[in-house]
């Protein structure tokens, strides 16, 4: 509390008020630029890390993934990014199978990684799930940055990490003029 009230007499409230919506309008551009990438590239997730190697040496962990989630049909040998109903975290696997089911006009996928993998990816779909359907899909692979996202990780993988740098953060807007 006591620095608090050191911090408001040294800057004064109107600097702290100044950078408080300087933070704010900085995290509004970030969603904003987001929510029009989702929009363009018709994907809920345009970006995402390769958190696994079982896509290698296609991609390997830690590298950034831009999608484009387009209308056309999805083709043998494409590499998808697809979620699973239930299990949190999206899977990067190549399409090994397609199956178009002319009475629905429905997609169906089987896919598999890369890397060493025996069998295809029905142990991890739901249970008697045998095929991932177009609307589980999040996106196509477009292109890649070889391991920039290994910053994220780090940060999942340590979260003591992830709270340094937020600690840091939060000290040096307290003390930057700008």
């Amino acid at each position: 509390m006591e620095f608090m009230a050191q911090a408001n007499k040294k800057f004064g409230v109107r600097s702290l008020l100044v950078q408080g919506l300087t933070f704010l309008s900085v995290l509004t551009s970030a969603f904003m630029i987001w929510k029009g990438l989702s929009l363009f590239t018709n994907s809920e997730s345009p970006v995402v890390v390769v958190l696994s190697g079982s896509m290698e040496p296609a991609y390997y962990r830690g590298d950034i993934l831009f999608l484009h989630n387009g209308y056309s049909p999805i083709e043998i040998g494409e590499v998808v990014v697809y979620k699973v109903k239930e299990k949190p975290i999206p899977i990067v696997h190549r399409v090994l199978k397609v199956h178009n089911d002319n009475t629905s006009g429905k997609q169906f996928l089987l896919t598999k990684g890369d890397n060493n993998n025996e069998a295809d990816d029905r142990g991890i779909y739901n249970p008697g799930q045998k095929w991932i359907s177009r609307d589980d899909i999040i996106g196509r692979v477009r292109g890649f940055v070889p391991y920039a996202g290994m910053g994220t990780i780090w940060m999942n993988d340590y979260p003591q990490l992830k709270m340094i740098l937020l600690g840091t953060l939060c000290v040096l807007s307290l003390f930057t003029n700008e």
